[in-house]
């Protein structure tokens, strides 16, 4: 599920005041937001797109737009700031398909696909989802679709997530005899991600 306004509904058990004198909750403090959810809200109201720098997460500010991994990683940077290690950062692997990402199907169809195993971050409080990715995104429709999933640090949205996802479509390849390459797919894979940028 998505948080909403603070201002306007009920915390969550997840909610917590920002009061850290660190950087990511400076910035949201400044910016008059003074709780996890409206930092949250105000992550998932960006636009999707990819950031210049993926590795500074204050870029997501100055960028005024995010990615699944960039958003969630800065959300889950300001609750380290504020030792709130009950919010986990997730990174898992889903059957993007037609049904879960339509502004993919054109590309899926043109290469006889039906699905690609995509990485998607997201934050998990104890048993509950939390994906602020899109604006109308409200109950994560590839959560039924999960092919794994494991916890990373906010670092590890970069160099470590992409060599994961690459290690898995070269295994998913392997194990459904596709006679792609691995490189091939990886191309068709970018292709859908500009999809979604549109």
């Amino acid at each position: 599920m998505n948080a909403t306004n603070s201002k306007t509904a009920t915390a969550h058990a997840y909610n917590f005041k920002i009061t850290a004198r660190a950087m990511v909750s400076q910035k949201f403090m400044g910016m008059g937001i003074s709780d996890f959810e409206g930092a949250a809200e105000f992550v998932r109201q960006l636009p999707y797109r990819r950031n210049g720098n993926k590795q500074n997460l204050m870029t997501v500010f100055s960028d005024g737009c995010g990615t699944c991994g960039t958003k969630h990683a800065l959300l889950k940077q300001l609750a380290e700031e504020h030792a709130f290690v009950a919010l986990k950062l997730k990174l898992g692997i889903f059957k993007m398909n037609a049904v879960n990402t339509p502004l993919i199907a054109a590309t899926l169809k043109q290469h006889q696909l039906e699905y690609i195993p995509e990485a998607h971050n997201y934050l998990y409080f104890e048993n509950q989802m939390l994906d602020y990715t899109w604006a109308n995104h409200q109950i994560p429709d590839f959560q039924h679709a999960l092919l794994s999933e494991c916890e990373i640090s906010p670092e590890q949205i970069s160099d470590f997530k992409v060599a994961h996802h690459k290690s898995f479509l070269s295994q998913w390849l392997r194990d459904e005899k596709l006679t792609i390459s691995p490189e091939q797919l990886w191309s068709i894979r970018e292709a859908c991600i500009r999809d979604l940028s549109k």
